[in-house]
């Protein structure tokens, strides 16, 4: 059995989720990762060929946290993105890989010539 939050809290200065999992293990993940990363169709398209890279959210929040069954929560961020479903395993899966996930992000956005600021204040 997958391992199932028991404490999700975001702190508003840093914005960072922290989730804590019933296996001990703990996660602080940027909003900016949660948002760029976003399991919603609208980020990830329908297959690996239609993702999308989102830029220009360095300084994103969140603004709401919903649960969703027993399963996933929704992060409602605070430039509308609200359609992404957090499953516990996909939140564990961003928190173990949180290193690598984050350099693909940076070197992809770079080979696009993107920026992690959003326009008008690179």
């Amino acid at each position: 059995m997958a391992a199932e939050p028991t404490e999700i809290r975001y702190d508003k200065a840093s914005k960072t989720l922290l989730v804590t999992f019933d296996d001990g293990e703990s996660f602080t993940l940027p909003a900016e990762l949660l948002r760029t990363q976003s399991p919603s169709a609208e980020v990830q398209g329908h297959s690996p060929a239609e993702r999308k890279l989102i830029a220009g959210r360095r300084y994103v929040g969140i603004t709401g946290i919903e649960p969703v069954g027993h399963y996933a929560v929704r992060l409602i961020f605070d430039d509308l993105h609200d359609s992404g479903l957090f499953s516990w395993s996909y939140l564990y899966h961003l928190g173990e890989n949180q290193t690598e996930i984050w350099q693909t992000y940076l070197d992809e956005l770079s080979e696009a010539g993107l920026s992690r600021d959003p326009p008008g204040r690179a």
